[in-house]
C-alpha cells in the first residue's frame, strides 16, 4: 500500500488551517505552520513535505518570500508550492509564479476546487519523482561499461560478469528478441536461406 503524501499547510488563520486540514486528512498526511519562518523549518525538516499550501499575506516573512526562500534551497526546491490566497489580481498572480508558485486557490475557499487542486499537483509530483528514477535507471547505461574482449560479459558493480541480456535487463525495462544477423548467418549457416528483413 502505497504510503500517504504530505501536506504542509502554511496560514496565519487557524480557521483556514482547520478547514484544509478536514478537507485533506483522510487522504493525506497534513502538517502546519502559521507564519513564514515555521514554514522554512518545516519544509527543511527530515521528513520534507510532498506539497506545500502557503498563505501570501502573512505576518513577518510574507508567502512570496517564503517561496522564494524554498526554490533557492537545493533541498526543497522540488516542492511543489499552491498559494492560498484572497490575491486576485493579475499583477499578484504573475509575481506568484515568478517566485516558483505551480497554482493559486482564491479565498473564500471552494472545497472541491481546491481538493481537485491538490489531488492534480500531488499526482503531478509523483509522476514527476518516477520521471527522474527511470532517468536515473537510464542513466546507469552510460559511460563506461567493462566488458569481455572475448565472451562479451559485462562487469556490474560488484564485480560480477553478466551476459549482456542479464545486465541490460536488470539496468532497463528493455526485452529482448533474438535473431540473428547477416554476417553470422552466412558464418554459422552458410547455404541457408535466411530471411532478410531489411531487403523486403
Amino acid at each position: 500500500m502505497d504510503k500517504k503524501s504530505c501536506i504542509l499547510i502554511v496560514d496565519d488563520e487557524r480557521l483556514n488551517i482547520k478547514l484544509l486540514t478536514e478537507l485533506l486528512r483522510d487522504k493525506y498526511k497534513i502538517m502546519a505552520a502559521k507564519n513564514g519562518e515555521q514554514a522554512l523549518k518545516a519544509a527543511r525538516g527530515n521528513v520534507p513535505p510532498d506539497l506545500i499550501l502557503l498563505d501570501i499575506m502573512m505576518p513577518g516573512i510574507d508567502g512570496y518570500e517564503v517561496c522564494k526562500r524554498l526554490k533557492a534551497d537545493e533541498k526543497t526546491k522540488h516542492i511543489p508550492v499552491i498559494f492560498v490566497t484572497a490575491v486576485t489580481e493579475t499583477q499578484d498572480a504573475a509575481r506568484g509564479f515568478q517566485a516558483g508558485a505551480v497554482d493559486f486557490i482564491q479565498k473564500p475557499l471552494n472545497l472541491v476546487m481546491a481538493k481537485a487542486r491538490v489531488d492534480l499537483h500531488i499526482k503531478l509530483h509523483k509522476t514527476m519523482d518516477e520521471l527522474k528514477e527511470a532517468l536515473s535507471q537510464v542513466k546507469k547505461l552510460s559511460g563506461l561499461l567493462p566488458i569481455c574482449m572475448h565472451c562479451k560479459k559485462i562487469r556490474d558493480d560488484k564485480g560480477y560478469w553478466n551476459q549482456i541480456e542479464a545486465y541490460i535487463d536488470n539496468h532497463s525495462e528493455a526485452q529482448f528478441s533474438h535473431s540473428i544477423c547477416n554476417e553470422c548467418a552466412e558464418k554459422h549457416y552458410p547455404g541457408m536461406d535466411i530471411y532478410d528483413e531489411q531487403s523486403s
